[in-house]
């Protein structure tokens, strides 16, 4: 494998088309060693189409740079070698066992020693209790876990996850996270793409997509504060009576409630303060706060939205 340097992924200028429709616009993007990167945007941002990129089965239309110390143009088939791509759905073989699963994999990369690292890799996945059940009767978190497997069993340097545990319940996303940044302490580069916001701050960075192009990146709190927003949050009284009120006033961009708070989001300072003045609802007390990186996306989301 190529001297990665400093930067695992860095492109320049990245383009991709299908017809007259641009997906990939002219994207600029480093990734450091070892680092973990959130990659967020709506449906249709380009995000899963520039992972492809990345990994070496979709080709660019325009743009250079490199991937793993390989050219991502004429080193494809090295970097699809030494990196691990785990998509959306589940794409190994439900007739077969988790072991053989596994086994295959290994046969495929022509690993030494292929039974040992199977074996390893089962014990490190917690896979132990389910390595001769078959693979269609696995739940979608133990899926999850084997897919993991099958795509770090040859020891690449970077994974890339397209939203990788859609459809997974809270308690296997947090384990399969917690998986994934004892890989990072290890040395493993890893870019994921992601709608959950729990997962999006669990990343060092994240990168905001949209129609092809980066909106804005950096830390989730960096990315909440560059948003813009004002955000305010109220406690006591009948907080979805509130929100119900202040979804339709002007200023108001978002009216959210959480348990026994209200989380209410805007950019118009003297038309939010309006809103909410307006809304007099009993014990009610509010407090300005910071902008959740969720009130960021969902900003962003609207924003771009409109732009369409």
């Amino acid at each position: 494998m190529s001297d990665v340097g400093e930067n695992v992924i860095d492109i320049t200028g990245l383009v991709k088309r299908f017809g007259s429709r641009t997906v990939v616009d002219g994207l600029d993007l480093t990734v450091a060693k070892g680092e973990i990167c959130g990659f967020l945007g709506a449906n249709g941002s380009g995000k899963t189409t520039t992972i492809r990129m990345l990994c070496g089965l979709l080709r660019p239309d325009a743009g250079s740079g490199t991937c793993l110390g390989h050219d991502i143009i004429t080193g494809a088939v090295a970097i699809r070698r030494d990196a691990g791509y785990m998509t959306q759905r589940f794409s190994y073989y439900d007739d077969l066992t988790v072991f053989e699963n596994l086994d295959f994999v290994a046969s495929v990369y022509e690993m030494p020693n292929r039974r040992a690292a199977v074996d390893g890799m089962i014990e490190r996945m917690g896979l132990k209790d389910r390595r001769d059940q078959l693979a269609v009767q696995l739940s979608g978190g133990w899926k999850q876990r084997l897919s993991l497997a099958a795509c770090v069993l040859h020891n690449p340097k970077l994974l890339l996850l397209d939203e990788p545990t859609a459809g997974v319940d809270a308690k296997a996303r947090r384990e399969f996270w917690d998986l994934i940044h004892d890989m990072a302490g290890e040395g493993l580069t890893v870019l994921v793409s992601t709608h959950y916001m729990d997962e999006a701050e669990r990343c060092k960075r994240v990168v905001y997509l949209a129609q092809g192009k980066i909106v804005v990146q950096g830390t989730g709190a960096e990315v909440a504060a560059k948003s813009g927003l004002i955000t305010f949050e109220a406690v006591g009284g009948d907080v979805d009576l509130a929100a119900r009120k202040l979804r339709h006033l002007a200023g108001v961009e978002s009216a959210a409630v959480y348990g026994l708070s209200l989380h209410v989001a805007g950019t118009n300072r003297a038309a939010m303060q309006a809103a909410i003045d307006s809304v007099a609802i009993d014990g009610m007390a509010w407090t300005e706060v910071a902008p959740r990186l969720e009130d960021a996306f969902i900003h962003m989301l609207s924003v771009k939205g409109n732009e369409e």
